[in-house]
């Protein structure tokens, strides 16, 4: 079955965080996600608060700009939140918005290359190894974690185009899409990632109602998709619309 998620977006103040985990497990969805958008709010920041706020909600961090981080931080904050909270947090790596990252000085000339380095090592790390990397641009010299996860966090790629999804199913646990209402481009994805983790977001607009929103989830459940997770549109970014409609599942 597949989960069902609902992202807190960073349009929104982060004090209203705390309110929104409480309505999220009075709706009873199963995961709250956190956009990692700049220059807003902190992703690992807001999801420890979140984790310790909630009793058994999984919290997702999406994305996580790996412009902007060297991998061993990385590696250490999501290792200290899956130590803390087993088995509740999943963490997207991606490209990241280009324009932000040229504006803060952190444009690189192949995001790709970055995005491989940067995941291999982050997935490395997070199985407890020992990490040496002389690459375009990561560079690691026997690098391990003291405190590696007993059991590594479900760790994804945000992507868009078929080299990155493929990407994903190559280095990590699987795949995060983009804001689809389309169950198509989830068949795909599914093709190339095989039994890899399928995760995506999907809007839910005002004009629509609850029921479209089921009809929906169930559509890209029987795409492929294993985690759907719904989000407020740029004009109506609050959450309370969509837990409202979930909690009357």
């Amino acid at each position: 079955m597949v989960d069902v998620g609902v992202i807190v977006r960073p349009q929104l103040p982060p004090e209203v965080l705390r309110a929104a985990v409480t309505e999220a497990e009075y709706a009873g969805v199963s995961q709250l996600w956190l956009w990692e958008d700049c220059f807003a709010e902190g992703g690992v920041s807001a999801a420890a608060a979140a984790l310790a706020w909630s009793r058994d909600l999984t919290v997702g961090i999406g994305l996580l700009p790996v412009p902007l981080r060297n991998p061993a931080l990385t590696a250490m904050e999501v290792a200290t939140l899956a130590r803390m909270f087993p088995g509740r947090v999943t963490v997207t790596l991606g490209h990241g918005v280009r324009p932000w990252m040229e504006q803060v000085g952190e444009g690189v000339d192949s995001p790709m290359t970055l995005l491989r380095e940067h995941a291999a090592a982050v997935a490395a790390l997070l199985r407890g190894e020992e990490v040496t990397v002389r690459g375009r641009y990561v560079q690691l010299d026997h690098v391990r974690l003291d405190w590696p996860p007993v059991s590594p966090p479900l760790l994804l790629i945000g992507a868009r185009g078929p080299k990155t999804i493929a990407l994903a199913a190559e280095l990590t646990d699987g795949v995060l899409l983009d804001q689809l209402t389309d169950p198509e481009p989830v068949r795909a994805a599914r093709v190339t990632v095989g039994d890899a983790h399928v995760a995506l977001y999907t809007p839910f607009r005002p004009e629509e109602s609850a029921q479209d929103l089921f009809d929906r989830i169930r559509a890209l459940e029987e795409a492929g998709a294993d985690t759907v997770v719904v989000h407020g549109t740029d004009d109506q970014p609050d959450h309370g619309r969509i837990l409202s409609a979930l909690a009357d599942r």
